[in-house]
């Protein structure tokens, strides 16, 4: 997926921790600027005036880390039907980086409405680069898998793609989410409900959409001192051990249960199992994940590192890896060498999966490909009132 994008910073003051442009953040991973901000041209005036807000280093920093940890994940997938360890480690992440960058994504969205220019963000930030990444890895597979009849529906999302329809979904119903009196344990509801219901069928993804709506919820309803108090001393020492414990017991569940929960784009009935399973999962999968989620938070660094840039550029990062790590299965590379499936064959597919996203999330490829990602669109949105009064207004 895969945002994303996923995850967006704000600034260590109080008044620079207001979410930025929807643009530019989104997702899950989520895309470039921070989702949700008030947004709009300023006047040349205002602009002059105010410094430009600092993007908190906290916030970029975990949209990369977040970013990495989903690539090498993706590594990780052929290698677990062979390694009991690689599937516990594989389990484990699963079990927080999604939930993250969803959470990070709700964060940035906490100010959304409406408002025509949100809008127009939201289209040309989440739903054309939806329509085209579906469509392009709708080729991919084609050519790739050699399957000319791999059709194109953007009803369907395939692959990394849901992060985006599921990004726009939740967005436009930010507004429902604040007038609403208990926000989470609703979304949390509305989640039990869908995994118990196999007759939502693959339309948009809507399993995956309902089953991960809780993070994106909690995002819009956590405070700047939540994420500061995940960051205490104490609780990056006692993060270790549950990071511990959770590896453990992922290592136990291995050869007990299938890590297709952890995808959330299944009913109960649709795993096989009784529908009261899938509401005991639900919640279980819920805590679990925010309870690593916060460990998660609590090692990501606050200070500026080597790779804060490149928290501006993780859903380029998201979005492009996947043709690698759905083609190096497309291509048979796990099963033409066997050494892969080795520890060391291990240790190096996930340092080239971190490496590969890494790569992808700079600046000089965000500029190749801002076009599909963060087009500009002008000619295809009526002009602001507001905006061409300014316009005339400063032309006097």
């Amino acid at each position: 997926m895969p945002a994303p994008r996923v995850p967006y910073s704000s600034a260590s003051t109080a008044a620079a921790t207001a979410p930025r442009p929807a643009g530019r953040h989104t997702a899950y991973p989520p895309q470039s600027g921070h989702p949700g901000q008030s947004g709009g041209p300023a006047p040349a005036s205002a602009a002059a005036a105010k410094p430009a807000k600092q993007r908190d280093a906290f916030f970029d920093n975990a949209k990369y880390l977040a970013i990495v940890l989903v690539a090498m994940a993706h590594a990780w997938e052929p290698l677990t039907d062979h390694s009991r360890t690689a599937e516990a480690l594989y389990m484990t992440v699963y079990t927080f980086h999604m939930p993250a960058f969803i959470l990070i994504s709700g964060y940035f969205s906490r100010s959304f409405d409406m408002r025509p220019d949100r809008l127009k963000r939201l289209v040309t930030g989440v739903a054309v680069p939806y329509v085209l990444f579906e469509v392009a890895y709708t080729f991919f597979k084609r050519w790739a898998d050699d399957d000319p009849t791999q059709p194109i529906s953007l009803l369907d999302p395939w692959y990394l793609t849901w992060f985006l329809i599921a990004l726009f979904v939740w967005r436009l119903t930010t507004p429902l989410w604040k007038i609403v009196r208990w926000p989470v344990p609703l979304a949390l509801a509305v989640a039990v409900l869908a995994v118990i219901s196999p007759d939502i069928g693959d339309d948009l993804d809507l399993q995956r959409v309902l089953q991960f709506m809780p993070f994106f919820v909690l995002g819009l309803f956590i405070k700047p001192e939540h994420f500061q108090l995940v960051r205490r001393r104490e609780v990056r020492l006692l993060s270790l051990p549950m990071f511990a414990c959770a590896v453990v017991l992922a290592y136990w569940a291995a050869p007990r249960m299938t890590s297709v929960w952890f995808y959330r784009r299944d009913s109960a009935q649709e795993l096989g199992v009784p529908w009261w399973v899938g509401v005991v999962m639900t919640l279980a999968l819920f805590g679990c994940s925010v309870l690593l989620t916060a460990c998660f938070f609590a090692w990501v660094p606050r200070r500026r590192m080597w790779f804060t840039v490149l928290g501006a550029g993780t859903l380029y990062g998201y979005l492009l890896h996947g043709f690698l790590a759905k083609g190096s299965r497309f291509w048979g590379w796990f099963e033409e060498y066997e050494w892969l499936h080795q520890p060391v064959g291990q240790v190096v597919v996930t340092v080239v999966a971190g490496a590969v996203v890494t790569v992808l999330c700079t600046p000089p490829v965000q500029r190749a490909f801002r076009f599909a990602m963060e087009p500009k669109m002008e000619w295809a949105f009526r002009r602001d009132a507001a905006a061409l009064a300014r316009e005339r207004a400063a032309s006097r």
